[in-house]
């Protein structure tokens, strides 16, 4: 996945010291904690990664699109392409092939990116089918109208903090599901694939309840940038996934200690 690389962690000391953990049968928390440790000079480089920053600020534009007079003109104007009456799957589509033309010829493609766009296409999905309580047959009035309700405060912090929590945990398993395979077995760290799955599920816990730590200020973000600005730009977005993405570091590494 991807030509740039998070980092060549199962020959680095850190990367042992999450394999010991797992094999020592630590908990959730202190696993987490070891692997974003390994992982983090590759998460805090975030701002430099051109596929998580065109990913972040398309997700502003979603709603700044929605809360526009044309709709499917300001979509267009964000690189979406999309018919006048766009549908939830066609935007959704629209949404990921505006990044992979946006990075075209795999320049600027890594696997912190595309983990990116993959968790943002799940969360608008999952956030805007909720709203409709469909994915397919939507009416494109409601793609628009769920979409708009993403503009205030709280429902901005909401959908962020989505995002983030499914990228950290895509992050996160990325590294861990490489040693997890190891050890499942009769005698092993997971004796069933149930207690692997029971251990993924609290990864992915570990993960949302960071994530909470985001949802505190991107709202504010979002709204006092677009009122200062009239807009959000790219570098916006790259300041702001530099800011979020070293707040969950530390949130994740606090919870560990907690924990």
């Amino acid at each position: 996945m991807g030509h740039t690389r998070l980092g060549d962690l199962p020959r680095t000391r850190k990367w042992q010291e999450v394999v010991g953990l797992i094999e020592g049968g630590a908990g959730t928390a202190q696993i987490a904690n070891a692997t974003i440790t390994a992982a983090e000079r590759g998460l805090n480089l975030a701002a430099e990664d051109k596929g998580l920053v065109e990913t972040v600020w398309l997700l502003t534009q979603l709603p700044l699109a929605a809360k526009s007079n044309d709709f499917a003109a300001a979509l267009r104007s964000a690189g979406l392409d999309v018919s006048d009456s766009p549908s939830l799957m066609e935007v959704v589509g629209a949404f990921s092939d505006a990044i992979d033309r946006r990075l075209a010829n795999n320049y600027g493609r890594t696997d912190l990116g595309e983990m990116a766009q993959m968790a943002a296409v799940e969360t608008v999905s999952k956030v805007i089918g909720a709203r409709t309580r469909s994915l397919f047959g939507t009416r494109p009035d409601d793609v628009k109208e769920a979409l708009s309700g993403l503009a205030t405060n709280r429902q901005f912090s909401s959908l962020a903090g989505d995002f983030f929590s499914s990228l950290t945990n895509k992050c996160l398993d990325y590294f861990v599901s490489r040693a997890v395979s190891y050890h499942v077995g009769e005698g092993r760290r997971f004796g069933t694939l149930a207690q692997q799955g029971e251990f993924a599920g609290a990864l992915a816990t570990h993960c949302r309840e960071a994530s909470r730590i985001i949802e505190e200020f991107s709202g504010g973000w979002f709204s006092k940038t677009n009122w200062e600005k009239g807009g959000i730009s790219r570098q916006d977005a790259a300041g702001f996934a530099h800011v979020a993405m070293r707040k969950l570091v530390a949130e994740l590494k606090e919870g560990a200690r907690d924990g």
